[in-house]
């Protein structure tokens, strides 16, 4: 009687301690996943600016055509790609990101043009457009700070011992942060 009261105690400590191991490692889950849903939002938000300012400034810079066509495939090339919470491999992760970096750039190059155009930079409109984008910006940078610090709080507990047994019976698997894309490190070199 007593092995069995013993067997029982084992067992049930044993489920708790699942139990509980694995309702963290889903919250923890969930978090990376909200984490990811927030930065996908900020993208959004600066993929549906971009028109207005594209907008804006065609009206004062016709002739920058080439700029402007560039920002706009840039952000239908990155609003067509799409990537699963669930599924944040490294290089689906690297595809977002280099498509997201096209973007960058091509408004780099836009705003860049605006020097040329007295008018456009004192257009109130215009400004305000630019306000929300490097806002946007810096939300997109905090989003990203926020993802990677959810996945490095996921990824450790997956890791720890004895959180990576249970972790590998339950399929939990390691998430992809974002990472510097190539040659961030340099500086952009505006020219006009």
């Amino acid at each position: 009687m007593k092995t069995l009261k013993a067997i029982l105690v084992a067992v049930m400590a044993t489920f708790a301690l699942t139990s509980c191991t694995y309702n963290t490692l889903v919250e923890q889950e969930e978090g990376v996943t909200r984490a990811w849903a927030d930065v996908e939002a900020q993208y959004q938000r600066r993929a549906d600016l971009i028109p207005n300012l594209v907008n804006t400034v065609k009206g004062y810079a016709a002739h920058e055509s080439e700029t402007l066509e560039a920002v706009v495939n840039a952000r239908t090339k990155a609003t067509q790609i799409t990537v699963d919470p669930e599924n944040l491999t490294p290089e689906k992760l690297q595809e977002f990101q280099a498509a997201q970096g096209e973007v960058s750039q091509a408004l780099g190059r836009l705003i860049a043009i605006t020097e040329n155009y007295p008018d456009l930079k004192a257009n109130e409109q215009f400004s305000e457009l630019q306000a929300q984008l490097e806002g946007t910006e810096n939300r997109i940078a905090e989003s990203r700070r926020l993802y990677n610090e959810a996945v490095q709080t996921y990824n450790t507990s997956v890791r720890k011992f004895p959180n990576n047994i249970w972790a590998m019976i339950f399929s939990f698997d390691k998430k992809t942060p974002f990472a510097a894309e190539a040659g961030a490190a340099k500086a952009p070199e505006v020219q006009f």
